[in-house]
């Protein structure tokens, strides 16, 4: 997938950014952790010896820029220009999506996303759909949006049934062409007590190509979300204190879905975060980003171990130019761990 490159020329006005290193993380157990002793970046636990297949043993956690305010959404995308590859991110109280390059470099893609105040009223998810444009969740403005040839921005939805929207989070594509997102209420002031608050359901929703929007189901605070290889099921996160787990959804006709339960619940568990954003990778299993930094389940809830940062994880991709690279992006910074594992193409 590529962006324009028309909309490459006009858009990236260049950013300068701290690459500053932070202390890692001494919270993680001893035993069965791998420490990151070059970079001193962070920590991987292995509780499985499956684990070593995903995560080869000399990978390392690198820190790739930071200075920022609280970075999510990343999405890697290819385009035919100097460096090949990059990956696209969110500053939520920056206002801004910007573009990390594979040279190293960071650009502004979209500043301002919101003509308006609040600290939670940027970008969020970002993904591309079959032409490669660029489509994105905005909490302020409370829609999801496409960037379109020209650096138009097209809205591509902001209401169900007439009400508006919540502020919509995370979003994923199905082959079907359809765009799957979540829509909680992270955005408005005063969450669900917010007098601005239109629409009762935080859903889970499918835009159909012809532009139909249906909610499919609810949960307290549904964030990121993603389809396992075959579509069959379809994973969301549950950002709740007071739920902190993961459901799956088996996918039915006309992309309904079906058959809700929980998929792993960490309620109880110590470790300090919440369920945010995912990936499924080729054989199936589950990154997620979540209490204790970003776990690996197999399909049916084995945890086969963890990846440490010195600093709190959001949401990640798969690229690179072999597919083989995690880039995370964790409150102020933006990070990568080298994998043996590609990510499904969704």
């Amino acid at each position: 997938m590529r962006l324009n490159r028309l909309m490459l020329a006009v858009a990236f006005v260049p950013l300068v950014v701290s690459c500053g290193t932070s202390p890692p993380d001494e919270s993680a157990p001893d035993a069965a952790v791998a420490r990151d002793t070059d970079s001193g970046r962070g920590a991987i636990e292995r509780l499985d010896p499956l684990f070593d297949e995903l995560v080869p043993p000399e990978a390392i956690v690198e820190q790739l820029v930071g200075g920022f305010g609280f970075v999510e959404g990343p999405r890697w995308i290819e385009y035919h220009g100097l460096y090949g590859g990059a990956v696209l991110f969110s500053d939520i109280p920056g206002n801004a999506i910007h573009l990390w390059s594979s040279d190293g470099t960071v650009s502004v893609l979209l500043s301002p996303v919101f003509d308006g105040e609040g600290e939670r009223a940027g970008s969020n998810g970002i993904t591309t759909d079959a032409e490669g444009r660029v489509v994105f969740t905005e909490h302020g403005n409370r829609r999801v949006s496409r960037i379109d040839t020209g650096n138009e921005r097209t809205v591509m939805v902001d209401r169900h049934d007439g009400r508006r929207l919540n502020s919509p989070n995370d979003l994923v594509f199905h082959s079907s062409g359809a765009l799957y997102f979540t829509d909680p209420p992270y955005g408005l002031p005063e969450q669900d007590d917010d007098p601005e608050k239109e629409t009762e359901e935080n859903g889970i929703y499918r835009l159909a190509p012809d532009g139909t929007l249906t909610l499919l189901a609810s949960q307290t605070r549904p964030n990121g979300l993603a389809f396992s290889p075959d579509e069959q099921v379809l994973y969301v996160a549950n950002s709740d204190p007071s739920s902190r787990l993961w459901m799956a959804y088996d996918v039915g006709p006309e992309g309904a879905l079906e058959n809700a339960r929980v998929f792993v619940d960490l309620t109880d568990d110590p470790a300090d975060g919440l369920p945010d954003g995912l990936k499924v990778d080729v054989r199936g299993n589950l990154w997620a980003t979540g209490p204790g930094g970003l776990l690996v389940f197999t399909s049916d809830g084995g945890h086969l171990g963890s990846i440490r940062l010195p600093e709190r994880p959001a949401n990640l991709t798969f690229g690179g130019g072999d597919g083989k690279t995690v880039f995370i992006t964790a409150q102020s910074s933006l990070y990568r761990i080298r994998t043996d594992v590609v990510g499904a193409a969704r």
